[in-house]
């Protein structure tokens, strides 16, 4: 029996899978995630043979989820289940781990095939990827110029997730169980190894890099006014570049 953690923002999608997959009798889910900070602690506790996550995921992006989930626990396999059919976010799940990419506009039979695939340590790529394509792909990111973004720790990964999702010091220390302090410290960490300068700047870079995924929606706490501020608004969401 191959056991699969779901990790998926949107619980109808979410319920949807969990349907679909548990009609396969060598199929069963065994945890579901809607952040993806919530996704750690439930792979290293569960230890499934198959994550699958979105790379669209609020908390923690589901390429940082990847790499964290194979570092924490090797035996897990991960499925992206994405509906961005783009060279950067398909290499770059490749890089941090991933066996098998597919698109949300693929039938149910290309993820069935994914997962068991993945389970078995195979590669997969759904259509209408192929592996010569991809291949191409992973060589010409070979040779990009290495990102500041690799430099970041993990906390600073996640804490600058929070931050262009609008979180507050204050918000961040609640979610990661830390002192508003220690947020404040690692945030300027983060901008200073990315020379980011402000916050419009930070946004800027999340969305080019992939770390604030295009439409997701602000944390209630950013579209509340307080003291008479405006709300927060981002900017309009675009893709990274190719």
């Amino acid at each position: 029996m191959t056991r699969i953690l779901l990790a998926e923002d949107q619980q109808v999608v979410r319920q949807a899978l969990r349907c679909l997959i548990e009609r396969e009798a060598d199929l069963e889910v065994v945890g579901e995630a809607a952040d993806g900070l919530e996704v750690l602690p439930l792979a290293e506790r569960l230890k499934p043979d198959v994550l699958i996550t979105d790379v669209a995921m609020p908390g923690l992006y589901g390429l940082e989820v990847t790499r964290r989930v194979r570092e924490l626990t090797p035996g897990t396999a991960v499925v992206i289940l994405s509906r961005y059919l783009n060279e950067w976010y398909v290499t770059e799940a490749l890089r941090s781990g991933a066996l098998a990419y597919v698109v949300r506009q693929s039938d149910s039979g290309e993820l069935l095939r994914a997962i068991r695939s993945a389970a078995r340590g195979r590669h997969y790529l759904g259509s209408p990827l192929n592996q010569d394509v991809v291949d191409a792909w992973m060589a010409r990111a070979a040779r990009r110029v290495r990102d500041p973004y690799d430099t970041l720790t993990s906390r600073e990964r996640e804490i600058l997730q929070l931050v262009a999702e609008g979180y507050s010091s204050t918000g961040i220390a609640r979610r990661l169980t830390i002192s508003a302090r220690t947020a404040e410290a690692h945030r300027a960490n983060a901008m200073r190894k990315l020379r980011l300068r402000n916050q419009a700047a930070l946004i800027r870079y999340a969305l080019s890099r992939g770390v604030l995924p295009p439409a997701l929606p602000l944390p209630r706490e950013a579209r509340t006014r307080r003291r008479g501020r405006p709300r927060a608004v981002l900017p309009r969401p675009r893709r990274p570049s190719a």
